[in-house]
C-alpha cells in the first residue's frame, strides 16, 4: 500500500474544482489504500476462466430453462482495475445527491475532502474483498454496454488459500454465482429499470433526510445499514428486490454447479461472518451484514418454493415486478405461492 498517495489525493481534493466528491481523487486514494495484486496468468489459467464461464452459462441455462447470453464485457481484473470500473458506477449512483448539493451553493473544500476520503476508504475496502461481480450498469448512458462480468483474481486466489479449498474449484463456483445473476437479468428485462427507479427514489429520500451538516458518510450508513433505508419505502423495496436477486442466484448456482459445493458454501458463509474488529466495523458501515441476511433469507425462500413445487415455479418471480416476493412473503413462501401461482 502507499498511504501517502491516498493522503495527498484526499488533501488535494479540497482545492479541486467541482462538486461534492472529487472522483479522480477517489480512484487515486483508493489505489493507494490497497495493493493491486498479481494478475499474471499462464495460458492454461486464462483458458480455465473462459471454460468456467461457459460451463456456468450452459449449466444455468439447463437448470433454469432461461436462454441468456453472456455479457460482452468479461474481465479478469486486479484490485485497481476493479476500482476504476466501480468508481464510474458509484459516480452514476450518487449523481442525484451531488446535483442537489452543488445546486445549493459552493461545496466547502473540507467537506469535499471528507466525502472524497469516505468514498476512497469504501472503495479500497471493497477492492480487497470482492471476488466477482455481475454489473448490470444501472443508471448508465443509453449507449453503454448492457452489462459486465468481473473476476478479481487476487482476491479469489487469496480466499481459496484462506478457506483451504482448491483454487480451480473455488474459481469455478464463483463463476457460477456471477453468471447466475446474468441469467436473472436476462429472465427479467424489467429488472434494471425497476432497480434504477427504486435506487433513484431512495437517494432522493436520503438527500431530503440529511441535515445541513451531514456528509456522505451518513448517507452511506443509511443506504447500507439502516438509518435512511428503514425510513424510505424506496430503499425497503430495493432491499426486498435485492434479497430476491441474491437468493435466487444462490438456489440456481447450487442446482446447476457441476461439482460438490457443501464445503464451499459452509466456508464462504463463515468468511462472510468472520473478521477482525476493524473489518467488522467496515462491514456494518457498508451493509455487509444486510447482504449476508439477503443471501440467507432469499436463499431460504427460494429453496422452500423449489422444494414445494419446482425450480420453474421459483423462476416465476422474474415475470413481472408484481411477482417479486413481498417482505412478509420472504418468511412465508406458501403465501407467495398462493398469490402468484
Amino acid at each position: 500500500m502507499d498511504l501517502s498517495r491516498s493522503v495527498r489525493a484526499i488533501a488535494d481534493a479540497a482545492d479541486a474544482p467541482g462538486g461534492v466528491i472529487d472522483w479522480d481523487a477517489v480512484a487515486e486514494a483508493a489505489k493507494g489504500g490497497c495493493e493491486p495484486g498479481d494478475l499474471r496468468m499462464e495460458p492454461a489459467e486464462r483458458a480455465a476462466f473462459a471454460d468456467d464461464v461457459r460451463a456456468a452459462r450452459d449449466g444455468l441455462r439447463a437448470a433454469s430453462g432461461v436462454e441468456f447470453d453472456l455479457p460482452d464485457s468479461i474481465e479478469v481484473q486486479h484490485r485497481h482495475h476493479w476500482i476504476d470500473a466501480n468508481v464510474e458506477t458509484f459516480c452514476r449512483v450518487l449523481r442525484p445527491l451531488e446535483e442537489t448539493a452543488t445546486g445549493e451553493g459552493v461545496v466547502p473544500g473540507v467537506a469535499r475532502s471528507l466525502n472524497t476520503g469516505t468514498m476512497a476508504v469504501t472503495m479500497a475496502f471493497l477492492a480487497r474483498n470482492v471476488l466477482g461481480q455481475y454489473d448490470p450498469l444501472l443508471l448508465a448512458e443509453a449507449d453503454a454496454d448492457d452489462h459486465g462480468l468481473y473476476f478479481v483474481r487476487p482476491n479469489i486466489r487469496q480466499a481459496a488459500v484462506d478457506l483451504s479449498v482448491g483454487y480451480p474449484r473455488f474459481r469455478r463456483w464463483i463463476a457460477f454465482h456471477e453468471v447466475a445473476h446474468a441469467a436473472e437479468f436476462a429472465a427479467a428485462p424489467w429488472l434494471p429499470g425497476y432497480l434504477e427507479g427504486r435506487l433513484e427514489a431512495g437517494i432522493e429520500d436520503g438527500v431530503g433526510s440529511l441535515s445541513d451538516d451531514s456528509s456522505l458518510l451518513d448517507l452511506a450508513r443509511g443506504g447500507g445499514a439502516g438509518e435512511i433505508s428503514t425510513a424510505s419505502d424506496a430503499f425497503a423495496d430495493l432491499n426486498t428486490a435485492m434479497t430476491a436477486v441474491e437468493g435466487y442466484a444462490e438456489l440456481l448456482m447450487d442446482r446447476a454447479f457441476d461439482d460438490e459445493y457443501d464445503d464451499l458454501r459452509a466456508k464462504l458463509d463463515a468468511r462472510r461472518q468472520d473478521g477482525d474488529p476493524i473489518t467488522d466495523l467496515f462491514k456494518r458501515l457498508l451493509g455487509f451484514g444486510m447482504k449476508r441476511r439477503q443471501y440467507e433469507r432469499g436463499a431460504a425462500f427460494f429453496r422452500a418454493v423449489a422444494d414445494r413445487r419446482d425450480l420453474r415455479t421459483a423462476s416465476l418471480v422474474w415475470e413481472s415486478p408484481e411477482h417479486l416476493p413481498r417482505n412478509a412473503e420472504l418468511d412465508d413462501p406458501d403465501a407467495w405461492i398462493r398469490r402468484v401461482v
